[in-house]
């Protein structure tokens, strides 16, 4: 079942219209879960950091074993071509994705070199209007590390337990959850990284190699640099967002998500937050 509207389907070196099958029962992604993804947006006429997405699925691929296929700058081109058949105030997701087709050792590796299967979805899905919130809450799920998980790449099999943080939250009456990592320090939101502001200056967890460090979060810390903001990169601790002036979380869908409470604590959507989105978008059109 689609999340989105108005699909298109990049396969096979063509577009389709519609979300159309693209993967076979013994495909090694379908069973052995060799799937990864990326997810960049089509939103005010602007395609932001593109390029940076497309790379990135390239080096997911890479980092479970699977042959990217597809240059950068092919990939680009295409998911533009396929962004014609929108209307330019259309918001669309774009989710480039490969998989491996053939096992290799005991079936379980990808075969070195074997084929590899590479789609394009896109979808028509809203951008959040500047008032929506999120409510945030503790999980007892954390993020892994190396070596238990692929957290060096977008991987589709970390995504259950990102779904078990979410149950969980829901479950209390929270839309997401703030995640520890392995030592019990914040790392991250289940679908967004997460940054604090405190008088005047701006806190995010880190990148310690438990979770992605985003490409809209990268992207925020330079555009607050550039307008004289102080961020720090740094170990932080729940208490650290409960003491905080405001919270904010950072991710492609929505770019930033302004957080209302933390399980008892409670923010106001605050001029920084507002500002990291301002300047998002001047980036984006100025790019």
């Amino acid at each position: 079942m689609a999340t989105g509207s108005n699909i298109r389907t990049y396969f096979n070196g063509t577009w389709h219209d519609g979300d159309i099958p693209v993967m076979r029962a013994a495909d090694h992604g379908m069973w052995l879960g060799s799937n990864v993804f990326d997810g960049a947006r089509f939103a005010h006429g602007l395609t932001p950091d593109l390029d940076r997405h497309c790379a990135r699925v390239n080096a997911s691929a890479e980092a479970l074993m699977v042959t990217p296929t597809v240059s950068v700058q092919d990939m680009v081109e295409i998911v533009q071509d396929g962004l014609k058949a929108y209307a330019p105030d259309a918001a669309v997701y774009i989710r480039p994705m490969y998989w491996a087709i053939e096992g290799g050792m005991s079936a379980i590796v990808p075969k070195d070199g074997g084929a590899t299967g590479f789609a394009i979805s896109l979808e028509e899905i809203p951008m959040a209007p500047p008032e929506h919130s999120a409510t945030i809450t503790r999980t007892r799920f954390r993020r892994p590390v190396l070596e238990d998980a692929v957290v060096n790449a977008k991987a589709a099999c970390l995504y259950p337990n990102n779904a078990r943080m979410l149950a969980e939250a829901k479950s209390k009456g929270f839309t997401n959850a703030l995640v520890a990592d392995a030592l019990g320090n914040v790392a991250e939101a289940a679908t967004a990284n997460a940054f604090a502001v405190k008088d005047g200056e701006v806190f995010t967890p880190v990148p310690n190699g438990t979770f992605l460090a985003g490409i809209t979060r990268a992207r925020h810390i330079e555009n607050l640099r550039a307008d004289g903001v102080t961020v720090h990169e740094c170990i932080m601790s729940f208490d650290d967002f409960h003491d905080a002036d405001e919270v904010f979380l950072s991710g492609n869908m929505m770019k930033v998500i302004p957080v209302t409470a933390f399980d008892d604590t409670n923010y106001q959507i605050g001029p920084v937050t507002r500002r990291v989105r301002e300047m998002y978008w001047d980036w984006a059109a100025s790019a």
